[in-house]
């Protein structure tokens, strides 16, 4: 087995990291306004109950999530990640004016059709870009994705006070419209900066020669490389009891905000979709105090493996939604709404729990990964989302059908598990990840 020694580096970002920064913030604006009046939009102007709503919500989002292994493929294949970028975020933007234009189903369908392939072709393509930048086991890299994950962030921050507020004081179409803009910004920004700052990744993938093709005709795999794309595999399959819970932030939290809780703060209501804000606005302050943190310890030798960061993770998100037992418990017994600061502190532990897997999963993905198999894989790792998303969608259907501490009960109980079997297989994980840190 090869040793793979971290390489330590001078703490400064590559400077294309704040180009894609500023490309994937405008792009998570457009989606994460998307994913905040989505439901509300369905059932206040489509009309569909609660319920139906939170399963298209559903299986919008897992689309969203399962299309990156295609747009992964055709990057990998022909266009390279740059192209691959640009087309979907044309895609993207006419899926949210589609939405805009009209509130009919034909106009809905067309324009979450164009959101889903159009995310397949930026997202896996944007965290490859990210993982260029680095060699192989360039200490700066774990660091330097949570710097990009603040980015998505602060897209998803700005966004729901913009256009979380026009949709639901003013017009839906305003907010997908809004949406819709913020990603040709981003796209302006990608495609200015493009040639200068990103040290010539993501172009078109070479052709190989005749001769190139005869000396490797296959260009097999190595044992090492086969060990390393099974723990990315095995790593995702234990990301979707994360996501599966976290993701009743769009739909069942959405409902549990504007039915539960008590949103007005000195005679002003405050609009349920601001919630959206709030695990962002986390990410924004903690995700520096993380970027620093994974740095000093990998420093001193003592910077946790990524399957422990996974099973801190797991326990966090865990406690975020025994917070809401807690307040059920509260609405049950006493029959009135809870403060916004149940919520809150929920979304805070949340986002802890996040700031453990996530970055740190893309991360994984771009040091474990053949180059030839980048794109491709992280689809890979955002099918697991894909699945979660599905999953999240299809049990948010039970909010209001079974009491609410027996909803959120069960969110406790499925991260607990999954952390605690990952916890039990992690120095197997770590053998096969082959020396990288």
């Amino acid at each position: 087995m090869t040793s793979e020694v971290a390489t330590v580096k001078t703490e400064k970002q590559p400077t294309g990291l704040y180009i894609l920064f500023l490309t994937e913030m405008w792009e998570r604006f457009s989606y994460y306004a998307m994913r905040g009046i989505l439901v509300l939009y369905l059932i206040k102007v489509m009309q569909f109950s609660e319920s139906h709503a939170s399963k298209v919500y559903g299986a919008v989002t897992s689309l969203i999530y399962l299309s990156p292994l295609l747009g992964g493929y055709i990057a990998d294949r022909f266009w390279g990640q740059r192209r691959a970028i640009i087309v979907g975020g044309i895609l993207i933007a006419l899926g949210q004016f589609a939405i805009a234009s009209n509130p009919t189903l034909s106009f809905l369908y067309t324009g979450l059709f164009l959101l889903i392939l159009g995310n397949g072709l930026f997202k896996p393509n944007i965290s490859t870009i990210v993982g260029e930048l680095y060699e192989k086991n360039d200490s700066r890299r774990d660091a330097g994705f949570t710097i990009f994950y603040m980015g998505i962030n602060l897209g998803a921050f700005i966004c729901n006070f913009v256009a979380g507020t026009l949709a639901e004081k003013v017009g839906f179409g305003w907010g997908f419209a809004t949406a819709g803009f913020g990603m040709i910004l981003g796209l302006g920004i990608f495609i200015w900066a493009k040639d200068k700052y990103l040290q010539g990744q993501g172009k078109k993938p070479k052709k190989l020669t005749k001769e190139e093709k005869l000396e490797h005709p296959t260009n097999p795999l190595t044992t090492e490389e086969k060990q390393r794309i099974a723990v990315i595999f095995i790593m995702a399959f234990f990301s979707i009891f994360f996501w599966s819970a976290f993701e009743q932030a769009g739909a069942s939290l959405t409902i549990f905000a504007e039915k539960f809780t008590d949103r007005f703060i000195f005679g002003w209501e405050m609009p349920t979709s601001w919630f959206q804000s709030v695990n962002p606005m986390f990410i924004i302050l903690l995700a520096p105090v993380f970027s620093k943190l994974w740095l000093k310890l990998a420093k001193k030798g003592l910077e946790p493996s990524t399957p422990a960061k996974f099973v801190w993770a797991f326990m966090s998100l865990a406690f975020g939604f025994l917070i809401l037992v807690a307040a059920s418990y509260v609405i049950q017994t006493t029959g009135a709404k809870v403060g916004i600061f149940w919520l809150v502190f929920a979304y805070m532990f949340h986002t802890m729990g996040e700031l453990c897997l996530s970055p740190v999963g893309l991360s994984l993905v771009t040091k474990l990964a053949p180059l030839r198999f980048a794109s491709l894989l992280m689809g890979t790792w955002f099918l697991a989302n894909a699945l979660a998303n599905f999953t999240a969608g299809f049990y948010s259907g039970y909010f209001g059908h079974i009491s609410n501490v027996q909803f959120f009960t069960w969110l406790v109980i499925m991260p607990v598990c999954g952390g605690l079997i990952l916890l039990s297989i992690k120095k197997f994980v770590i053998k096969w990840m082959n020396g990288i840190q």
